[in-house]
């Protein structure tokens, strides 16, 4: 696999800018690169038979949209207050042993959590398995949260300063095309299941198979080199103090808490109205869902280069801007192809962008010393952001009864008026950390002309993207 990833996604246009003390380094680092790849793709398909049906099952489990906002805002919340944790353990452990220790938990988790598929086919607790599903779905976002500070410092010291974008884009695509050719054999193996009328047989297969992609994960991430690395104590601050200062990064990180907030009110709740409201198949909604994923393949290259010539700010701004239109398409369109080939590729647009603006960013703004702490910091506010947002989606679609619209179309215009003002209140704060950026070709639009500016802007387009 890494050899057919080299030849099609070119990463040895990456391993050739890598340094290091001695050649040996060098080499090292070279095949940790392509080793992350590998593990992305486990821990991708980990998530997707895992973390992607667990809406479908908690509708299995007959939950209700509030507490399915429940699942996402709690879940969403502990992640990054663990990262405080994980920040810190790094002044006292190695980065590797930090992560493969509670990879491994998180591994583990997925055990009771299909257990419990189990106890509900069996007619054990019924009542009170989605709170069980709540518990522990949140118990391994705070594992996820220790290990993801410490594996986002150790990324940052492989991949060379100049590369980020391109090296990103290809191990996300690489992970992405794993991830979807996972979840579409597992979405036949739901419907399997359920004509059988062993639905609940299928969601526990999925979660023993999740354990099992992440432990394969983990195997990998032990052969991973690791550069040296201690953390000074007197890199660590306060989360006070990181609010007080509002540098240009701090100012980012808040905007981040608002993004989020805007971004969950709606978010959680696009699989609840495929599978209630649309009444989808399993198999069309993973269609449908992995169509965003497959638009995110075919931009994020375009993203990266994007971000590696242009900077990242940018980038925040265009995608931003997809994420105001994407919940307004799903007011209007119902079919599975309708839903492909607009809110989809719009939604895949805009995640290439704000996966790499948001890593690049980071990587730009903060020292090395600094980059797990702030990290964590900035997750916290994005947490805090996510469980307000969901909270308040859940409660409104639990709540709400309005004659002249449906209770998920208000959510819908809701998300995307709230994200459209955070773009203009919080974006234009902002600056570039890049000092080498090149300046966009200005456009040429005119309305006595539309075809000469279509023409134009195609030859713009091209020019941005060669």
């Amino acid at each position: 696999m890494i050899s057919i990833i080299k030849k099609i996604l070119n990463i040895k246009e990456v391993e050739k800018d890598v340094d290091g003390k001695t050649d040996r380094v060098v080499h090292a680092k070279q095949k940790a690169l392509e080793l992350s790849i590998n593990e992305g793709s486990a821990t991708q398909a980990s998530a997707v038979v895992g973390s992607s049906y667990l809406t479908p099952f908690a509708l299995a489990l007959k939950a209700s949209p509030f507490q399915i906002g429940i699942l996402s805002s709690v879940s969403g919340l502990v992640q990054p207050l663990s990262q405080l944790y994980g920040s810190k353990m790094m002044l006292f452990h190695s980065r590797k042993k930090l992560v493969l220790k509670f990879a491994l938990l998180q591994a583990i988790t997925w055990l009771p959590i299909a257990a419990l598929a189990i106890l509900f086919w069996k007619g054990f607790f019924q009542d009170y398995l989605i709170y069980a599903l709540i518990v522990l779905y949140s118990i391994m976002m705070i594992f996820m949260g220790i290990s993801h500070p410490p594996w986002f410092s150790w990324m940052g010291d492989l991949v060379p300063e100049k590369d980020r974008g391109r090296y990103f884009s290809i191990r996300n695509r690489a992970t992405e095309l794993v991830g979807m050719s996972v979840a579409m054999m597992a979405a036949f193996l739901l419907d399997a299941f359920k004509t059988k009328g062993l639905l609940l047989i299928g969601f526990a297969v999925l979660f023993a198979s999740a354990f099992t992609f992440r432990m394969a994960s983990i195997v990998m991430l032990k052969k991973q080199y690791s550069p040296e690395f201690k953390m000074k104590k007197s890199s660590y601050f306060s989360f006070w103090n990181f609010l007080k200062t509002f540098d240009n990064y701090g100012k980012y990180s808040v905007y981040q808490a608002a993004f989020y907030f805007a971004l969950m009110i709606a978010s959680p709740f696009f699989a609840v109205y495929m599978l209630e409201e649309l009444d989808f198949s399993y198999v069309t909604y993973t269609t449908i869902l992995l169509s965003s994923g497959i638009f995110y393949l075919i931009f994020l290259p375009l993203a990266g280069k994007f971000s590696d010539k242009y900077g990242n700010l940018k980038l925040l701004y265009i995608a931003n801007f997809l994420f105001v239109l994407s919940p307004l398409l799903w007011l209007f369109l119902k079919t599975p192809m309708q839903l492909i080939f607009l809110p989809q590729l719009v939604s895949g647009m805009a995640n290439a962008a704000l996966v790499i603006a948001t890593t690049n960013f980071t990587f730009d703004a903060v020292s090395q010393q600094r980059r797990g702490i702030c990290v964590s910091y900035t997750s916290l506010l994005a947490g805090i952001g996510t469980f307000f947002g969901s909270l308040l989606g859940g409660y409104l679609l639990n709540n709400l009864s309005l004659v002249w619209i449906s209770s998920f179309f208000f959510v819908f215009i809701l998300a995307s008026f709230l994200r459209f003002v955070v773009a203009i209140a919080f974006l234009p704060k902002l600056k570039e950390e890049r000092t080498k950026v090149r300046k966009l070709p200005p456009m040429h639009i005119s309305i006595m002309h539309p075809f000469k500016t279509l023409h134009a802007e195609i030859g713009w387009f091209k020019n941005v993207f060669k």
